[in-house]
């Protein structure tokens, strides 16, 4: 699609997805997800809703169908390496997933020194508990992907990091579950990095999170998407690493950094976005999407009613 067709979807997002009719547990509301408890099943929406700062701002076209489908194209690349919560796609946006007991740790895997890690690094601290090699670089690659958890937060708190051991010895994890735990996420960061290098992509690190189903690993949320996720170019890291810039990436830093110059960082009120920024955010995630699959875009023009009316015919089957 060319990038001005998305003004025709700009009256078109998905903000939230209530199904009041269904006999449901309980229905909860993320940042951008909506999750409808059925007890033993659940309902996850990915919403167009962007949130900056802890805050949701406004609803980006396309975008909770792209890190639906980015999400949709993984788990079907792994389900070989652990097994997924995905039961049944029922729209663009939402999928019918097994609840499961969830682990309440996330589980960060990095390839390379970059972000919090090198904050930390600079200032002499150790990483999750793992002290690395003096001399490293800014953006230097790992001799091997290394793990650093963090707890989740409560809703209004910042997660906090964590080191492997300390999740076994407080008794967060069983020492045989995190055991399983670790080498699911080794084995997915390294099937994530190979087929991200097919499309000219680095993996650089990410985020898992898993449940328990039954006494069972599975992975669940998402998996590898531009939210979850930093990726850069394979084709210019070398150089760019050699002189000590900034890597090309793949993120949703345009739009913080709009923000940012408008003196926005989550407090006071928020600036009135118009729609060119919504345009050109839609259009870097869906340039996104097809980096990542190597697949073309194909947006949709549902909006709330219809994707809820999709969602029934779906369950009803």
């Amino acid at each position: 699609m060319k990038k001005k067709q998305l003004t025709n979807y700009l009256d078109k997002t998905i903000r939230s997805l209530s199904l009041n009719n269904l006999n449901c547990v309980t229905q909860y509301q993320g940042k951008v997800r909506d999750i409808i408890d059925f007890g033993k099943q659940m309902i996850i929406c990915t919403t167009d809703r962007i949130s900056a700062f802890d805050r949701v701002l406004t609803t980006i076209p396309c975008k909770g169908q792209v890190l639906h489908q980015i999400s949709l194209f993984w788990f079907n690349k792994t389900k070989h390496i652990v097994k997924n919560h995905i039961i049944q796609e029922l729209s663009p946006h939402s999928v019918l997933v097994k609840k499961s007991s969830v682990i309440p740790v996330e589980v960060v895997v990095r390839g390379y020194l970059t972000g919090s890690g090198w904050r930390d690094y600079q200032n002499g601290k150790s990483i999750s508990g793992i002290t690395l090699s003096p001399g490293m670089k800014f953006n230097q690659k790992f001799e091997k992907p290394i793990i650093t958890p963090s707890t989740k937060a409560e809703r209004g708190t910042h997660d906090q990091p964590i080191s492997c051991m300390e999740i076994v010895r407080i008794g967060i994890v069983q020492k045989n579950i995190w055991k399983n735990i670790e080498q699911a996420a080794f084995n997915l960061f390294q099937a994530g990095t190979e087929i991200a290098a097919q499309n000219g992509l680095i993996l650089v690190d990410t985020k898992y999170e898993f449940g328990l189903i039954d006494g069972q690993l599975f992975l669940i949320d998402e998996i590898h998407t531009p939210d979850s996720s930093r990726y850069w170019y394979i084709d210019t890291y070398q150089e760019f690493f050699d002189n000590g810039q900034k890597q090309r990436k793949l993120d949703k830093e345009y739009f913080r950094q709009w923000l940012m110059e408008r003196g926005y960082m989550g407090d006071g009120e928020q600036p009135s976005i118009p729609d060119e920024v919504r345009i050109e955010v839609a259009w870097r995630y869906i340039k996104a999407f097809e980096t990542i699959t190597g697949n073309e875009f194909i947006p949709t023009e549902l909006d709330e009613e219809s994707e809820t009316k999709l969602i029934m015919e779906k369950l009803k089957k």
